[in-house]
């Protein structure tokens, strides 16, 4: 099998191309099923359609279906509408259960349906199974195919049977140990079961200390526990301990690009809009009720500068800090509070270190007050030829970023224990918080102070 680097890429990408134009179904088998499936998914998805065409003729469903399971899912929706029903029917009973059930969770339901129906019955059956899970488990998004073996088993049948099924298991480097009533009770390397005595017994060889997680855990917490096991997969089991599928590690790389995305998007306010492929006005639905109530709190701000407008008309040179006092305070906001959402979503930080980290946060706050007040409170002297003005300025900034990394800090602390994602305490919610808060230190101790100005 081979693999290509960019500039191969561009030299296969042309003979394949040239192939094809030519109707050359020898060759263009030769070249295409030689190189990996993902180096073909990369030349296949820049064909024209006509081309396209072309490859389904040539290549059996069995074949595609490599392709097509690595494919983004919107472009798999795109491919689907041009390939025969008898075609991809066949192509989704070579396909991994998982893989099927994440493209019919995007059709309406009687479309998904007829392609259950036109599917053989052992594989839709297990389809329909991955697609009764509630969403975002471990049920929803494990595989079906996994070799089992018995504990009664021994070595020299098993490795028999996996010639035989290894062609249809994602995943053969862990073999889990069943017993009569289907109960996960072992798991033997492949690597233990080639080194062990041909007429060893399973029960014998097998390691009885299974770790596992059951069908309803939350997929975020199953990969984690292949992070930390270094695990290329872990099983799934029922409540009554049958083992009803695999997590792989491929499957933990999905999930943590699909949390990670999640979390940026509520970070930034974007959810739901962060793929480029939405549309502008999908992303405008999504991206608006957030806009809309931040709008909101930005009255707020407006509010409290009108408070102290007694005190901007005395001395209007405050007015030029404000900016200052509102970008500070939102920046070192949004720097603590990804540390917290980092450490949450990591799990690093534990009941007993919460304390730690928040004073960790606080200290770091008032180095950074500390020092940005001793610069700002210098620039304003020189500047504007006022102490007292650089004073003022300089003790705000210092008061503001030591309170701002500790709500930058909490607030997803306080969410988090609100059984709700931390992300949701999102970047610009924060930093329209300490806005005011920035605005209310800094005017506070301006009105404190307005006699000496």
């Amino acid at each position: 099998m081979v693999r290509l680097d960019n500039q191969n890429r561009e030299k296969y990408e042309q003979i394949i191309i040239e192939t094809l134009k030519l109707q050359d179904a020898k060759q263009f088998r030769d070249v295409f099923l030689e190189l990996h499936p993902t180096d073909q998914v990369d030349i296949f998805i820049k064909l024209q359609d006509d081309l396209r065409n072309q490859v389904y003729k040539y290549l059996n469903p069995g074949e595609f279906s490599d392709i097509f399971e690595r494919l983004e899912i919107d472009q798999q929706k795109r491919i689907y509408v041009e390939l025969d029903e008898s075609y991809s029917s066949e192509m989704f009973n070579n396909m991994f259960a998982d893989d099927v059930a994440d493209f019919l969770e995007l059709m309406t339901g009687e479309k998904a349906e007829t392609i259950l129906r036109k599917m053989n019955k052992e594989d839709a059956d297990d389809v329909k199974e991955l697609m009764s899970y509630e969403p975002e488990t471990a049920g929803a998004v494990m595989t079906k195919e996994y070799v089992s073996i018995s504990s009664a088993d021994i070595v020299s049948n098993v490795i028999d049977k996996l010639r035989s099924a290894a062609p249809d298991a994602e995943t053969i480097y862990y073999l889990y140990v069943v017993d009569e009533l289907e109960k996960l009770v072992g798991v033997i390397s492949l690597r233990d079961l080639i080194t062990a005595q041909p007429t060893d017994v399973i029960e014998n060889v097998m390691s009885t200390r299974v770790v596992s997680v059951t069908d309803d855990t939350d997929q975020e917490e199953v990969a984690k526990l292949i992070k930390k096991y270094d695990f290329l997969a872990a099983p799934v089991v029922s409540k009554q301990n049958h083992l009803v599928g695999i997590v792989t590690i491929d499957d933990v790389i999905d999930i943590l690009e699909e949390e990670a995305t999640e979390d940026l998007g509520e970070i930034s306010a974007a959810k739901g809009a962060t793929d480029v492929n939405v549309s502008a006005i999908t992303a405008a639905k999504k991206r608006s009720p957030w806009i809309i109530m931040l709008m909101f709190f930005g009255l707020i701000t407006a509010e409290v500068i009108g408070q102290f407008e007694e005190t901007l008309e005395a001395i209007v040179l405050l007015a030029v800090f404000i900016p200052l006092i509102m970008d500070s305070a939102g920046n070192t906001g949004t720097q603590s509070l990804a540390v917290a959402v980092r450490g949450l979503a990591l799990g690093t930080i534990k009941k007993g270190s919460i304390g730690k980290m928040v004073r960790r946060e606080l200290g770091t706050g008032v180095m950074l007050g500390l020092i940005c007040m001793v610069v700002l409170s210098i620039t304003v002297t020189i500047m504007y030829q006022h102490w007292m003005l650089a004073l003022i300025v300089g003790f705000s900034i210092f008061c503001t970023l030591s309170i701002a990394t500790v709500i930058g800090a909490t607030v997803p602390l306080v969410i988090n224990k609100l059984k709700l994602d931390p992300a949701i305490a999102s970047g610009p919610f924060i930093t329209t918080v300490n806005d005011i808060l920035g605005l209310l230190i800094y005017f506070s101790i301006a009105t404190a102070l307005l006699d000496f100005l």
